[in-house]
């Protein structure tokens, strides 16, 4: 189970030092930070490597746990540096990473086996199997998604003994984490490598299926609060509370972790906190719609005038929070006193949450020999005197005095507990590096590959059976959804040379039971090859002993992650649409890999419709009537949801198309085209264009294809 074994943890936010003291005097039992590099919040001030020394020393010494995050996607030319910056992580030491890139979790497993990894939120991982997964390839704790509901999340916790970590406060993206390719494509800032731009944020309207436009910001979420929701949380398996915002200041911090604090120990938290906490920073207010699973347009806000405004009150009320020290560690203090030799020696000892045995200070001093009379204090003034220890992270847990008092003034008592606990400090903030082996990064050159000048095998990905055509029915491979109707698919096994793919759904979000039953369905009537765009599919193929193909959304972008693909069983894999062609060309490894050619790439993942939400409910859209967003230029982006799973697509306003790149592509083992609104003759428009290395028409893209991006 994982059921958690120790209280709740809150685990918050710090985007520079400011923020980092504000969490850990406000209650914090962990802080997540990033370097200057790898972080998916590169526009966060972020540490130096220096700094990141003085931050693990601070939080240590106060028993706070320093997570960092090393969960962006790599290139192979980045992998050095990284498993570098990781190790020198190991040598400070910090209590965890969190890795999204699978070809990095890899190398570090193999690198630094007593590391705790943690899977970053990145990974999309929302069902069972894919938490499974995350916890055979070394994970010790996953990030769950976002969109998970309670119940949800208690399956997950029944299914694996890997630790939960769940956000509970703070901004809401409006895509599955790690699915989000909007920035990306619309300026090449990807999302994936810390690089957001947050259009999303901007203004998009509804449209389609005879309504109106509906005008408005469809794809901003108010931000999350279940800070009162935190006891549920933990019933239902949850180890650690996780507040978003390291792009916010201090004062933001220190309001959602004292509220976290209070709430984690079961005590009420004050409304003022919590009207605080909102006026500090909300869009519209706050939502729990996924977690409590009233998801819908209620959900949906933006950064309001009022909002804004209100966050000036506020300010000052909070940095009350954290303008003291915490004393949240523990000491006990025994003074012991030899008159014979005229010195007094003050013990502190301290207890570690890690270990059996704590650190343990001495401090002495001398004092001169004196009739009792002067310069004695009374055994409860001692204790009194030794137990002040404002101005550091200790409280005085016991103090033990002599007996018959202390001949000793009170200047000496100070000055004994003022040296003792210096001296406790400085020693708590040490501990021993995490072993790394600095092995050689050898990355395979590239074997096997198609032969020169032959034509690119295509695979045909399409929506629906409605969309089939000859064009499609003579690619080499063709995918069609897993729902599709088995009768059809006998007879295609019939019609067609091309090797049959069944596409699992991205998106599951608690189906996983349902999608596991129609697998086998599949299995026995002779289909075994599945394609798989999350890791939770991937798992579900490898229990079940069927073969599983890797889709643009396992965001394979290097070597070690091909590698680490093929050691899972899949048979190929196309690429992360956010490589470029030459990065593509010099990927190494075996696995058999492909890149989109045509079609319009899927931007976001998202759970609450955005189109339902506008309109009260849903449009029923389908192929032939999609229901589309448009962007404050007037651009239109089609919106398809795949039912019965949970999982909505926002598709991009013109189809990629790489028609005429056939020598860029002559390191590809396939091509995909992906078909969503085009009909069967559009299909073979497309088709017979790229065969004939022709453009389509219309307007199109080159995507990421020849820019990349940052």
């Amino acid at each position: 189970m994982g059921s958690p074994a120790r209280p709740l943890e809150v685990l918050a936010p710090a985007g520079g030092w400011p923020a980092l003291q504000a969490a850990v005097r406000a209650g914090a039992n962990a802080v997540y930070l990033a370097g200057k590099s790898f972080g998916a919040r590169a526009s966060a001030q972020n540490f130096s490597q220096e700094e990141l020394a003085q931050a693990v020393e601070y939080c240590h010494q106060r028993e706070v746990r320093v997570h960092v995050t090393v969960n962006t996607l790599l290139k192979d030319q980045e992998l050095p540096e990284a498993l570098a910056f990781v190790e020198f992580l190991c040598s400070l030491p910090v209590d965890a990473v969190l890795v999204q890139d699978l070809g990095l979790l890899a190398l570090l497993r193999e690198r630094a086996p007593g590391l705790p990894l943690h899977a970053s939120t990145q990974m999309s991982l929302h069902t069972p199997a894919g938490v499974r997964l995350a916890q055979e390839l070394g994970a010790c704790r996953v990030v769950l998604a976002r969109e998970l509901s309670l119940p949800e999340i208690q399956e997950i916790a029944g299914s694996c003994s890997v630790e939960l970590e769940a956000f509970v406060h703070g901004a809401l993206c409006m895509c599955l984490s790690g699915q989000c390719y909007l920035s990306a494509m619309l300026g090449g800032r990807s999302g994936n490598r810390g690089q957001c731009a947050q259009p999303c944020r901007l203004p998009f309207s509804a449209g389609g299926s005879g309504q109106a436009q509906q005008p408005g910001h469809c794809l901003s979420l108010k931000d999350l609060s279940f800070i009162q929701g935190l006891a549920r949380l933990r019933e239902a398996g949850v180890c650690s509370a996780k507040i978003e915002g390291r792009m916010k200041r201090p004062e933001y911090v220190a309001a959602a972790t004292a509220a976290c604090r209070l709430a984690a120990d079961g005590q009420p938290v004050p409304p003022e906190l919590l009207d605080n906490l909102q006026a500090v920073f909300s869009r519209s207010g706050f939502t729990d719609g996924y977690l409590t699973g009233r998801r819908g347009g209620a959900m949906f806000g933006v950064r309001r005038q009022e909002d804004v405004q209100a966050s000036g009150k506020a300010l000052p009320r909070l940095r009350e929070l954290y303008r003291a020290e915490r004393q949240s560690v523990p000491v006990d203090l025994v003074l012991q006193v030899s008159q014979e030799y005229g010195s007094a020696t003050l013990v502190a000892c301290r207890a570690d949450q890690n270990q059996e045995q704590g650190e343990r200070a001495f401090f002495q001093e001398a004092f001169a020999a004196a009739p009792l009379t002067e310069h004695h204090t009374p055994r409860e003034r001692a204790e009194q005197q030794l137990r002040k220890t404002g101005g550091t992270p200790f409280y005085a847990r016991s103090v033990t005095v002599p007996e018959e008092g202390v001949p000793l003034p009170v200047s000496v008592l100070n000055q004994l507990r003022r040296g003792v606990l210096e001296v406790l400090l400085q020693a708590s903030g040490k501990a021993n590096p995490i072993p790394f082996a600095s092995l050689p990064l050898d990355l395979p050159p590239r074997q096997g590959g198609r032969a020169l000048g032959a034509p690119l095998p295509l695979r045909a990905m399409l929506y629906s059976p409605d969309q089939l055509c000859p064009e499609v029915l003579a690619c080499e491979e063709l995918a069609l959804p897993v729902e599709t109707d088995p009768l059809l698919l006998d007879d295609l096994r019939g019609r067609t040379q091309a090797k049959l793919l069944l596409d699992l759904p991205r998106g599951v979000f608690g189906w996983e039971k349902e999608l596991r039953a129609l697998m086998e369905e599949r299995m026995a009537q002779g289909f075994q090859d599945f394609l798989c765009g999350s890791l939770g599919a991937v798992q579900l193929c490898r229990e079940l002993g069927a073969v599983p193909h890797g889709s643009f959304a396992l965001n394979a972008a290097n070597t070690a992650a091909l590698d680490q693909l093929a050691r899972l069983g899949l048979q190929s894999c196309q690429l992360s649409m956010e490589l470029a062609g030459r990065e593509a060309a010099r990927l190494g490894g075996s696995l058999p890999r492909g890149l989109a050619v045509y079609g319009r790439q899927a931007l976001m993942l998202t759970r609450n419709c955005p189109l339902a939400s506008a309109w009260g409910g849903c449009q029923a859209c389908s192929r032939e009537e999609p229901g589309y967003l448009t962007d404050r230029k007037g651009k239109r982006f089609p919106v398809l949801c795949r039912r019965p799973w949970e999982g909505t697509e926002l598709l991009n306003s013109v189809p990629l198309w790489l028609g005429g790149c056939q020598e860029q592509l002559a390191w590809a083992d396939f091509g995909v085209l992906h078909f969503t609104v085009e009909n069967p003759v559009e299909c073979g428009q497309v088709l017979r264009a790229f065969r004939q290395g022709e453009n389509p028409l219309g307007d199109y893209t080159r995507g990421l294809f020849r820019r990349g991006v940052e």
